[in-house]
């Protein structure tokens, strides 16, 4: 699974395990997506490590968690 700005599946954890459900219809062959949301553990961290190219119409550029992205 890759990362999307735009998946077509979603995760949760439930206890110690990970379920992953479709957020649509899949179709035969397509790749299965699911948004990162990743937690830079350092400040420092370059958001160049970070960067996202899922080529998705609303692809906000970075794989790290919408959240916790400063307003500029």
């Amino acid at each position: 699974m890759n990362h999307s700005c735009d998946p077509n599946c979603e995760t949760y954890v439930e206890g110690d395990r990970v379920f992953v459900h479709a957020r649509r219809r899949i179709r035969p062959g397509e790749e299965l997506t699911y948004d990162y949301n990743l937690q830079p553990g350092d400040p420092s961290d370059s958001l160049d490590a970070y960067a996202c190219k899922c080529g998705s119409k609303m692809c906000r550029g970075t794989m790290i968690d919408r959240d916790l992205l400063q307003p500029t």
